[in-house]
């Protein structure tokens, strides 16, 4: 999901460049939201291993 953010801002990116800038301006707005769906998956990830970790710890005791 980031990959797709990163090619939706250098779209963007090369779109204002061009002055393209409706399309520049739609690529933006869907990289804010991939990058911004990634970085809550990337957070709920996080915690549910923090908590497989812990749970693994319990079960070995």
């Amino acid at each position: 999901m980031l990959k797709y953010a990163i090619i939706f801002a250098v779209i963007s990116l090369i779109a204002g460049a061009l002055g393209y800038s409706g399309v520049a301006v739609g690529a933006a707005g869907i990289a804010k939201i991939l990058f911004g769906l990634f970085l809550i998956l990337a957070v709920i990830f996080v915690v549910l291993a923090a908590l497989g970790v812990g749970a693994a710890k319990k079960l070995m005791k």
